[in-house]
């Protein structure tokens, strides 16, 4: 028997079949070869990265803190205050925070303030509360705080009405709130009742979820066929946020633009800049905001136009220089607009270089500074390209990638298709109808791109896929993540969850979402193999597995290695013994007495088949691992199977 190395390329290929992505190595002229080498490729992957080329688990990730939000986070940004103090925005479907050294500052803007008589009435033994309010404009979900409230006479005191509650409306007049407290019979018999009561209105919320909308008025003008109507989606709440100096500029998808001007006690609220001092003209509603690098200008993108007419999905604005309210043309500043001519409406924006990427749903834009009189110039620098969703397109060395319908594109002064080993993977397993919540972000740390995206039969995000730039290669897996931020001012990337908290990745080797540990699942699976030619069958004796545990911290970290022979590529598992089992596995594990790199030197197994698939799997807390090139002990065994 002969030891052969087993090569695997980086990377995870599935557009072929998984028979046709193994290759034999140059060197191969039969089983007696001093030289024989498989080369194969890996065809499926969890929590699994690539480093020069060999497959490692990825790193773990901890809490930035014990505190929780409200809502689906959709949007992280990180900034600093002018005295080096680190701020991070977080905007979810119900609310807008800002969050210091973990702590969330609700700083949602306020839509309206009302004065309420007697509105409270309580039903004994319970806790809900009904609130009389004409016309309150509000919506399930919705937060109103009460002030000015006196008690009911009973368990529902001052102090319990007085709060911040989330309401649930019954109609246009009235809503209502769970209390901290459960009415009694007095405060049953002193309701209606409250006094004098001040109602003030947070933003309404957003839907946390694409919802489909079908019917009369549904969908673009002639989608469907007369008196049917057609379909679309009712978008999900995004934001866009920017820091203007150590203020914030914030914008909810098709809503108002809100400033915040920084408060070190976060006693503040965002407020509409319409609201500002010196305001002149500045969009009342935008699709989302920006704010450039040069000259720092603020842009509204699928905004209203400068006079008359409502949004324009197509409408860009942007303010006078170094200004947030001057957004009034003159022969004095340097205020305008243009209309883009190519696409439905504007989806995105990136920072790169010397301009700013524009996507509409058709084309790219590039805009320039060119200064008075035209101030940004606009040149189409793509068409005929798709894009996702707002935060589908990301910056990384340089380079501007994203996310289409069908495909991944880049963009480096001209546009172009990025080759994606895993293009046919993806796109037959995801679900197009949620693409709004799809998002992008980097781990320049690895030189890695990630998507966040829902698979087909999933409406919420639970799949990756990563590319490595430098590399050229894809691995992909499953993890709910909502959104993301990666920003060398913050010691690891850090990514929101659905337990609504937010998590340094790349931080530990462990599944610490909830401040328990818990044990990451990483896999890597080969495509099948030949040895030889795939014309005969072959036994494996043993397995030089080369695998390091290095920077693990269980005191035994340990892998499965698994052989899973197959009589024919399509045929199943090969099961010559008959024992009722199909695959042939064996553990790996650190020894203290084995003195090969202190890791097992070699594990014996009885495998027998015309093609093989190679994995490694590891669920261990405190497990850190990398395969090298492991070795096959391997003869010829006949061309025949066993009956």
């Amino acid at each position: 028997m002969a030891l052969h190395a087993i090569r695997f390329r980086p990377g995870v290929n599935r557009e072929q079949t998984q028979y046709t992505a193994e290759t034999v190595g140059t060197n191969s002229s039969g089983f007696n070869a001093p030289n024989f080498s498989v080369v194969a490729g890996w065809y499926a992957s969890q929590n699994v990265r690539f480093r020069q080329g060999f497959p490692e688990k990825i790193g773990g990730w901890v809490p930035v803190s014990t505190y929780t939000y409200t809502g689906v986070c959709r949007s992280l940004f990180n900034w600093f205050s002018l005295s080096g103090v680190g701020l991070i925005g977080v905007g979810t479907n119900t609310n807008f925070y800002v969050s210091q050294s973990g702590i969330y500052h609700d700083i949602t803007p306020i839509r309206g303030v009302a004065t309420l008589t007697n509105p409270f009435t309580a039903t004994a033994g319970s806790a809900t509360i009904v609130v009389s309010a004409t016309s309150h404009g509000a919506i399930t979900g919705d937060s109103v705080t009460f002030t000015g409230a006196t008690g009911l006479g009973g368990n529902i005191t001052a102090a319990v009405l007085n709060q911040k509650y989330v309401i649930t409306v019954i109609n246009a007049n009235s809503y209502s709130f769970t209390a901290t407290a459960t009415a009694n019979t007095t405060d049953a018999s002193g309701s209606p009742g409250g006094g004098t009561v001040t109602a003030t209105y947070q933003i309404s919320v957003g839907p946390a979820l694409q919802v489909p909308l079908t019917g009369w008025g549904a969908g673009y003008w002639g989608q469907s066929t007369w008196g049917n109507g057609g379909s679309t989606t009712v978008p999900i709440r995004l934001w866009s946020q920017a820091n203007f100096g150590q203020d914030l500029i914030f914008c909810p998808t098709n809503g108002g633009i809100y400033y915040w001007a920084y408060d070190s006690t976060f006693s503040s609220v965002g407020v509409n800049i319409t609201t500002l001092s010196g305001a002149s003209d500045c969009p009342t509603v935008a699709s989302f905001i920006f704010v450039s690098d040069a000259s720092r200008f603020v842009f509204a993108f699928g905004c209203n136009p400068l006079t008359g007419g409502g949004q324009n999905p197509m409408q860009v604005r942007w303010s006078d220089q170094e200004s947030v309210t001057m957004w009034t043309p003159s022969a004095t500043n340097q205020a305008g607009g243009i209309i883009l001519s190519r696409g439905s409406k504007i989806v995105s924006c990136v920072q790169n270089r010397q301009e700013i990427v524009v996507f509409t749903d058709t084309s790219v834009y590039s805009f320039q500074y060119i200064g008075t009189p035209g101030v940004w110039g606009s040149n189409i620098v793509g068409d005929n390209i798709s894009i996702l969703s707002k935060n589908c397109a990301i910056l990384a060395a340089n380079t501007t990638y994203w996310m289409g319908w069908d495909k991944f594109y880049f963009y480096n002064g001209t546009v172009y298709t990025l080759t994606c080993d895993l293009r046919e993977y993806i796109f037959s397993n995801i679900n197009l109808a949620q693409s709004d919540q799809f998002f992008a972000g980097t781990n320049e740390g690895f030189n890695e791109i990630w998507w966040f995206y829902c698979s087909a039969n999933s409406t919420v995000v639970d799949s990756y896929v990563i590319y490595n730039y430098t590399d050229g290669i894809w691995y992909y897996g499953q993890m709910g993540r909502t959104a993301w931020i990666d920003t060398t001012a913050l010691t690891y990337p850090v990514a929101a969850t659905y337990d609504n908290t937010l998590v340094y990745h790349e931080n530990g080797l462990n599944d610490n979402t909830t401040g328990t540990a818990y044990p990451i699942d990483s896999y890597i699976q080969s495509a099948e193999f030949d040895i030889g030619d795939g014309d005969r069958f072959s036994f494996v004796h043993r397995v030089l597995p080369d695998i390091t545990f290095r920077a693990s911290t269980a005191s035994k970290p340990q892998v499965n290695m698994t052989l899973i022979p197959m009589q024919n590529s399509g045929s199943g598992y090969n099961n010559p013994q008959s024992t009722g089992t199909n695959t042939n596995a064996a553990t790996v594990t650190r020894s203290s007495t084995t003195p090969i790199e202190q890791f097992t030197g070699q594990v014996f197994v009885r495998v027998r088949g015309r093609q093989l698939i190679f994995q490694v799997e590891g669920n261990q807390l405190g497990l850190q691992w990398q395969l090298g090139t492991p070795r096959l002990d391997i003869k010829p065994d006949g061309q025949r199977g066993n009956t």
